[in-house]
C-alpha cells in the first residue's frame, strides 16, 4: 500500500510542482565538486576539517539515497557502500570540477542503474 501511495505521489503531484518551478537541491547537494574533492582529500590525509566535512556530505549522500530507493522500491546504490560511493564519486569530482555534487551523485546512480 505505502508503495502505491508513493508512487501516486511522484506520478501526479511532484509533475505539477515541477511545472510551476524548477526542482530545488539543498544542502551539501549545492555545493561544487572542487569542495567535494577538498573534503575528500582532507579526510584521506586525516584533517579533522576534512574529516567532518566529509562526513557532511556522507550524511547527505545517504539521505538522498535513501529517499530514491523509498521512493522507487529499490536500492539505488546496487549494494554498493557508501564509502565506496563517495569515492566514486571523488573520481567523477576530479574529471568534472565544476559540476555540483548533487549531479556527481546522479551521475553515480545513473551509472548503477545501468549495469543490472
Amino acid at each position: 500500500m505505502r508503495k502505491w501511495v508513493l508512487l501516486a505521489f511522484f506520478l501526479f503531484f511532484l509533475p505539477a510542482a515541477a511545472a510551476q518551478s524548477p526542482p530545488q537541491v539543498m544542502g551539501y547537494g549545492v555545493k561544487g565538486c572542487r569542495d567535494y574533492a577538498d573534503a575528500y582529500a582532507g579526510r584521506e590525509a586525516g584533517d579533522e576539517v576534512g574529516i567532518a566535512e566529509y562526513r557532511r556530505y556522507q550524511d547527505w549522500l545517504t539521505g538522498i539515497v535513501t529517499g530514491l530507493s523509498l521512493a522507487t522500491a529499490t536500492d539505488v546504490l546496487k549494494g554498493v557502500e557508501v564509502n565506496s560511493a563517495l569515492r566514486r564519486i571523488e573520481i567523477y569530482c576530479d574529471e568534472h570540477p565544476d559540476e555540483d555534487f548533487f549531479n556527481a551523485a546522479m551521475d553515480l546512480v545513473r551509472t548503477l542503474s545501468v549495469l543490472e
